[in-house]
């Protein structure tokens, strides 16, 4: 049939009985021919998450304290799945490496990574797969940024060497031999890397979730589920908090256009969801895809009079943020004004900083702040046909009382993205749910 990738989320690789079920998986599909693997997860409520342990280990050594005890729940928690696993993969000679790159002060990068490294090991011999380290083969460059077309090259030739292999997820290297990590949950973004170095026919993301649901199902209660998708409206979706794949690991995949299947390891009979390049047929009825809300963003609105004859007024404006080195989430305008959406993550606590260097710079009539908003994308490529869309979503808002502090329609005409107060997220998601999902 062709190649397929699957990556393996921490829930699905937590302890050996989450491995077991994995290797059924793999061995279930003989086209399943590279496989990465996250840290192991959770295995139950109230436990921790190996590269939470892992930095926990690196903070206690930075500030001098005793880290040994939690470094040996580290090495019992692999030592106690090799043994169940019935491999024997030399895993503590590994962890006796690590610890002692651990005291001669390892990276913050390099002891989280830790985590996929070990794990994947024990998977591999488990398989009898080879395994295959990402570091030196996903490429950062000195300031930390992916090189994609440097680590396509790299995977595709050391990938072309083993039949089958599993790699750990989450990190790379940068030129100087460093070990650099993603953010929380790039093992997806190393998973669309490999598929795309493959030349995979699908890369297929297993999590304990078969799929996207239309909403959150902590906010609505039995969410419809998504079967097809395509790589835009997700994006839209995961960029504004649904967070079943990590927003970067559709872009690799998108470029070599290779469909993305999210899976549910617990219930591999499950088709779960089919991410595509094009949207699917709109079924009768189905106006929107999902909606998706994020909390904690922050509107500075501005005006200025004969705004729309001046020039240079929103570069300037980009340019003070970019100086902060602050995205540009969102940029509504009108005739004499500009609003610009900031996270408040982001802003970092300097927003009396920023909003001077307005002032100063881009000579304002008035400055208006709006803190505690809460954005909230509608996505789908069936509004774009069908009148009324926007005003059946304002009207559910206004049935349930939720004032709109913002409105942003992007060009396609597939997402409409509003700001509610933070405290009117989750009764907002309802009701639009509710007006557009029967």
């Amino acid at each position: 049939m062709g190649i397929k990738v699957a990556k393996f989320g921490g829930s699905s690789v937590a302890d050996a009985i989450q491995i077991g079920k994995t290797r059924n998986i793999i061995e279930a599909d003989p086209d399943r021919r590279y496989i990465v693997v996250s840290a192991p997860g959770k295995r139950f409520d109230g436990d921790t998450k190996v590269t939470d342990l892992l930095y926990l280990c690196k903070t206690h050594i930075e500030h001098r304290l005793p880290y040994e005890q939690l470094f040996q729940v580290v090495c019992d928690r692999y030592k106690v799945t090799e043994v169940n696993l019935g491999v024997e993969a030399d895993i503590q000679k590994h962890l006796d490496e690590i610890k002692e790159t651990l005291e001669k002060g390892a990276t913050a990068d390099y002891v989280a990574s830790r985590g996929e490294y070990l794990n994947a090991i024990l998977i591999a011999a488990y398989l009898g797969y080879d395994f295959v380290d990402a570091a030196g083969l996903v490429c950062f460059d000195a300031k930390g940024r992916l090189m994609p077309e440097e680590t396509d090259r790299a995977l595709r030739k050391e990938l072309e060497k083993h039949e089958r292999a599993v790699l750990p997820g989450f990190y790379g290297s940068t030129p100087d031999g460093n070990v650099k990590t993603f953010s929380r949950g790039g093992s997806d973004i190393t998973g669309a890397l490999v598929a795309r170095a493959v030349d995979a026919q699908v890369y297929e993301n297993w999590t304990d979730v078969s799929g996207f649901l239309m909403a959150d199902p902590r906010i609505v209660e039995n969410a419809k589920p998504i079967s097809t998708i395509s790589y835009m409206e997700l994006r839209e979706l995961s960029y504004m908090g649904a967070s079943v794949l990590h927003e970067d690991a559709i872009y690799p995949a998108r470029v070599a256009n290779i469909p993305i299947n999210i899976r549910n390891t617990n219930r591999p009979q499950d088709e779960g969801t089919m991410i595509t390049a094009k949207a699917g047929p709109v079924e009768d009825g189905q106006i929107i895809t999902g909606i998706a809300g994020s909390k904690d963003f922050t509107v500075v609105a501005i005006y200025k009079n004969m705004l729309s004859d001046e020039r240079g007024f929103v570069r300037r404006l980009a340019g003070i943020l970019e100086d902060y080195d602050i995205p540009l989430e969102h940029l509504p305008t009108g005739i004499d004004t500009v609003s610009v959406v900031l996270s408040n993550k982001k802003i970092d606590g300097r927003l009396d900083e920023i909003l001077e260097e307005f002032k100063q710079q881009l000579k304002p009539d008035s400055v208006e702040v709006f803190e505690h908003i809460a954005l909230i994308a509608t996505v789908g490529y069936g509004m774009s046909a069908r009148p009324g869309v926007s005003a059946a979503l304002f009207t559910a808002l206004a049935q349930v009382g939720v004032n709109i502090r913002m409105i942003d329609q992007g060009s396609s005409e597939m997402n409409i993205i509003v700001g509610v107060e933070n405290k009117d997220l989750e009764t907002s998601i309802k009701a639009i749910y509710d007006a557009f999902v029967k």
